[in-house]
Formats: C-alpha cells, structure tokens, sequence
C-alpha cells in the first residue's frame, strides 16, 4: 500500500530506527522483512463514502435487516479510519518529540520516546489483526458455549475458569457479554454456559477461541494433592440476520418452559420462564432463562437454533467438499487447541500458532490478544498458501 499512511510510516520509523542524541537510545529490532501492512487505507475510506450514501437513503429502513448490516458496517469502517488517524497523530507527536529532541541535543527524551513507540507498535498490531477480519460473519456478533470434557468435577470446574477467562478478555475489550443459559455443575464448577457476545467483529475475534483446551495442575478436589489434567471446549458461532437464518418448521420443535436456575437478575427464579427448544430432527437443544419474559427467553432461544443449525449445515458442505476437518473429535488429549500447565512448571501453550507464555495468571485473567492475534495470523497465512497452491481450482 502508499506509504503515506501511519501503519507503512510506522514500519519505516522501524526499521531505519531514527537517530536521538540519547546515547543510551536502545537499538530497535528490524520487524520480520516479509511482513507487510494489511489494513487498506484508501480502500476503506472508498468504503466508507459507499456506507454513508447508503445509510443516507431514504428507504433504508424499509428492509430492516439489509439497514442493520450496512449500519453496523459502517460503524466499523468508521471505528477503524478513527484508529488510523489517531495512530497518525501519536506519530507524528512523536516525530516531533524526536526532532526538537536533536535540535536541542536533548537525551532525557529517550525514555518516553521508546515507551510512545513501542504503544504505538502495539497499536498498529491491534488494527493490522483487525484488518484480517473479512469473512462472511466476522464482523458478527457471537455465541460462545463452553462446556467440560470427560472428568467431572475437575473439567466442571475447569469449564468455568475458561469462561472466567473469555469474559475477563471480550470485557477488556470493550464488547457486551450476556449470559443465555448455565448449569450448575454438580460439585462445582459448570455443566455448560452460553454467552453472546456483542461487539465489533466479536465473531472474527472469539472464533480464535473455539476449540478444546487443556489444564494441568495440582487438584484442589484430590486430597492427596495429585497432578489432575482436564478438558474443556469452546465453541462459537456467529449471530446471524434474519435473512440469513434458516428455515425452521414449527413442527420440528418441542419447547418446555421450566423454572429458571443459576445466575441472574432479581427475580429471575421466580417464575417459569425459561425456555428449552430441541430440534427433533437434529437433535439440537437450545435453553436460555436469562430474561425474565418467557417470550424474550423464547426469542433468544430461536435466534441460538438458527445459528446452531446454520453451522450445522456450513461443516456438512466442507465435509463433501474437503474431507478435510469433519467433527472437532473428543474432549480429551490430542484435540487440544492449547495448554495451560500449573505444575510441575507454569507454560501456556497454543498447540496451532507455537505462541506461549509462562504468565499463567494473566492468562487466565484474560490476557489472550497475543493467542487471538497469531491465530488470525495463521489463518491468513493459510489462506493465502491455499489461494496459490499450483493447480487449486479458483
């Protein structure tokens, strides 16, 4: 792309490593000579003229789910031009910063010039991961259901620190989480949870999660203090549109109100509304209790099964097509997607990307931006290596 934009600016600031009078001034690390800004400046602000002369029209709203897609766009689109200009603007502060700094042969700058760049670094990272997202639903909003492996108290009480976990990490950045549904685990711990989780590309960036995760540790439920390994799996499926959503014949539901349990507001145990509907057909049950309508439980309910059954029906076509992933398997050993070992060592490792940490603990505090990152990374890698495989069918 131009070079005139903060992200390629930024590269370049990088790699030449701008002089300062501090002779202290560390030297900076080239960045990777194959990597390359993804986030299409003059593409999106096309994009954005686009969106706003839609959003603009007078019969927008007559097709209100073709309105809600072009508004949410735009909110994106616009979100990120505002994280590029402010990205130019702390640049060109720190631009700034640095001459005035070798016109006045001035090293105590050295310091907070090296603090602004590496936020800066950071920063772009964040926009250039946010740039990968352009599939179908990534800019979707989520639902996210976890639940143990075989196990139980263990992978129960596991189940419920990685949902800890995703709340602390969708929170953090900014997103809404509500939960839809949660049983109890017997002991301790949970059976299952389901969350939506609400944001800009909440999809794209919690699909990251999905998959079986392992932890390893000394067990708080074995008296003789044995080393316990647990499994527990994440899966997340996009909110989708009316229109996007199948068909579903009324015919094909069971639906059974009962009275709420867990979690929630003042009064939500109060009466019977929450909602179990189960596909006879597939065999899909969907329970939500968080509102205290039976109606609104019963709406979520629907929108949930016709996001499950959407799903359903997108991995049936890449089984006929690829062959190639078919079911995530077992909760057990050999399907995980990362491990978290407490002991004997402290490591947290993503089996996909080769990424880890030994900050166990704000790992599980929800620090995951850098396991979400290489997995988009990845994921594109693998996309482009497949769009260029010699003699792959376009």
């Amino acid at each position: 792309m131009a070079g005139d934009d903060p992200i390629s600016r930024l590269e370049e600031t990088r790699s030449r490593c701008p002089p300062t009078t501090a002779r202290t001034w560390p030297s900076c690390a080239n960045g990777s000579p194959t990597r390359r800004s993804s986030f299409d400046l003059a593409g999106k602000e096309r994009e954005l003229a686009t969106l706003r002369e839609q959003s603009a029209a007078p019969n927008l709203w007559e097709e209100p789910e073709r309105a809600r897609r072009v508004m949410r766009r735009l909110a994106a689109v616009e979100g990120d031009l505002e994280a590029a200009a402010r990205l130019q603007r702390q640049l060109e502060d720190l631009e700034t910063l640095n001459q005035l700094a070798l016109e006045e042969d001035d090293d105590s700058v050295a310091g907070e010039l090296t603090q602004g760049l590496a936020a800066l670094t950071t920063a772009v990272d964040d926009l250039e991961v946010l740039a990968l997202l352009g599939g179908e639903y990534d800019d979707r909003d989520a639902i996210v259901t976890i639940h143990p492996g075989a196990g139980g108290t263990e992978s129960q009480d596991w189940a419920e620190m990685l949902w800890r976990m995703l709340v602390r990490w969708a929170e953090r950045r900014g997103f809404k989480v509500t939960v839809n549904d949660y049983q109890e685990g017997d002991e301790a711990g949970i059976k299952s949870v389901t969350l939506t989780v609400e944001g800009p590309r909440a999809y794209g960036l919690t699909s990251a999660e999905a998959g079986t995760h392992r932890l390893v540790r000394i067990s708080p439920f074995d008296q003789a203090k044995r080393r316990h390994t647990s499994f527990a799996a994440v899966d997340v499926i996009p909110v989708l549109d009316a229109e996007d959503a199948p068909e579903i014949d009324d015919a094909d539901l069971r639906i059974d109100i009962y009275r709420s349990s867990g979690p929630g507001g003042q009064g939500v145990n109060t009466t019977d509304s929450a909602v179990r509907i189960t596909h006879l057909p597939t065999g899909i049950v969907v329970a939500v209790q968080n509102e205290r309508s039976q109606l609104a439980n019963k709406t979520i309910a629907l929108k949930i099964l016709a996001a499950r059954l959407a799903e359903r029906a997108r991995r049936a076509r890449e089984a006929q097509l690829q062959a190639l992933r078919g079911d995530r398997g077992e909760i057990a050993f050999g399907n995980q997607i990362r491990s978290y070992v407490l002991q004997p060592y402290q490591l947290v490792k993503d089996h996909r990307t080769g990424v880890e940490t030994g900050n166990v603990q704000a790992v599980l505090d929800g620090d995951l931006d850098q396991f979400v990152a290489a997995e988009l990374r990845r994921r594109a890698t693998d996309r482009g290596a497949a769009g260029s495989s010699p003699g792959r069918e376009p």
